[in-house]
């Protein structure tokens, strides 16, 4: 079952394949999940990374925000929901991540959990999300080397409905320390990173 999970299987199709009961496959990925989770918790400490990368991404659940039922209104889970998701530049590594909302209490949390992970000072390089400021002042102070991408985004041309318009540059800004120029990273070029 694990294999077929990890193969990129949703449920249903790992049911059909291995004859398990659904209810036994949803169970026993809760668990897998607890146990990965738990384990990188464990391993992802003292980490000697120089080099992070962090950023959000939105996904719903359920349905869009707009759309969740009166009864399900403000509850996590309905609507929608943002990975927070910082990766070392060098091995790939992702040694913090968080799944919630988009506020200052989940973008501190992120950045404290993050911090906390490291043994030396490293260089952090994040979007213009105005959130990441004072998590980042909060969890590493002065030591640190951050920098901010701010992406450039081309003319909207009215044919897309909820993804932004082309991003075709982006501009640095040094936030503190002394972050290494040539270990920016350029934002992506379909305007999502």
């Amino acid at each position: 079952m694990v294999t077929s999970l990890v193969e990129g299987n949703s449920i249903r199709p790992t049911v059909r394949m291995t004859g398990v009961a659904k209810n036994t496959v949803t169970k026993l990925l809760v668990e897998l999940g607890a146990a990965c989770s738990g384990y990188q918790d464990d391993a992802c400490r003292g980490l000697t990374c120089r080099r992070l990368q962090a950023d959000e991404i939105w996904a719903l659940c359920h349905s869009r925000a707009a759309k969740v039922q009166s009864d399900h209104k403000g509850e996590f889970g309905y609507g929608d929901v943002w990975a927070w998701v910082a990766i070392e530049a060098d091995t790939k590594l992702v040694p913090s991540w968080l799944v919630g909302d988009r506020w200052s209490a989940d973008a501190k949390a992120f950045v404290a959990d993050l911090a906390d992970r490291m043994a030396n000072r490293v260089q952090l390089t994040t979007d213009g999300f105005h959130l990441y400021l004072d998590a980042v002042e909060d969890a590493f102070g002065p030591e640190i080397d951050y920098v901010i991408v701010q992406k450039i985004y081309g003319a909207e041309d009215g044919q897309r409905r909820y993804s932004p318009p082309e991003c075709i540059g982006g501009r640095a800004r040094r936030v503190q320390g002394n972050p290494d120029p040539r270990h920016v990273s350029p934002p992506t070029s379909s305007g999502r990173t």
